[in-house]
């Protein structure tokens, strides 16, 4: 899965969700059930993701929505294996990113 968000500090939630593909409301579900999601809230109480906050989406994102895992499941694989699933997470995301790229280059041919 390939997300697309500029290069920032905070991100919105509306902007984080239309990134996904999904609705705010899982977003918000996905904070209440995943404690590695602790996006700041401001005096209004709108959340910001940090960047971390979307590496942690995406992984979640990951596991639950590609590879079917059950919230229990992807939860238990977090703790226990979150950086092996971060390390192969990163290769899978840097390999499809060359494979846009070289898409890329062939429709340009």
């Amino acid at each position: 899965m390939h997300i697309n968000l500029p290069e920032k500090r905070y991100y919105g939630i509306g902007e984080v969700a239309k990134a996904f593909g999904v609705n705010t409301s899982l977003i918000r579900f996905w904070e209440k059930e995943f404690d590695v999601l602790q996006p700041k809230k401001n005096a209004k109480g709108n959340r910001k993701f940090t960047p971390d906050d979307i590496q942690n989406l995406k992984l979640i994102f990951h596991l639950v929505k590609e590879r079917g895992f059950t919230l229990d499941g992807a939860k238990i694989h977090l703790k226990e294996e979150k950086q092996q699933t971060l390390n192969n997470f990163e290769i899978i995301s840097k390999l499809e990113d060359i494979k846009a790229q070289l898409t890329k280059i062939k429709e340009q041919l």
